[in-house]
């Protein structure tokens, strides 16, 4: 199984990036997620989406974050919209195989078992 993560760069505060999640290996799955981890902190949870469709963010990002898949590309996508300085991070996307009641099972990194590179992501003028 690999997940590639891609799409990660440099973007000024207030701007725009989609990463990008590839998945092979991995015939199905129950949850994609996204998680992050800034310079000397920990790694935290951003947005999940569930096979079902469900979806869930933290909510220092909601509502300039949209997570979504291609089936068809066994691909999942993180848009980022309005960008600032705290989203720098280096960006990981995770698969999990692991089937839970509701979306908020899969907010928690121990959810799932196949994680990507990670890309960075960098929010500066």
């Amino acid at each position: 199984v690999q997940l590639q993560a891609s799409g990660g760069g440099v973007v000024q505060p207030g701007g725009s990036l989609t990463l990008s999640c590839a998945v092979s290996g991995l015939p199905s799955w129950y949850g994609m997620g996204w998680f992050r981890q800034a310079p000397g902190k920990e790694c935290e949870f951003v947005a999940t989406t569930s096979r079902s469709g469900h979806t869930d963010y933290t909510d220092s990002v909601k509502g300039r974050f949209t997570i979504s898949r291609d089936g068809a590309k066994n691909t999942a996508y993180l848009q980022m919209n309005s960008l600032n300085a705290e989203d720098t991070a280096v960006y990981y996307c995770a698969a999990s195989s692991q089937a839970y009641s509701n979306i908020y099972g899969y907010t928690r990194l121990g959810a799932y078992d196949y994680w990507g590179q990670g890309t960075l992501v960098t929010v500066s003028s």
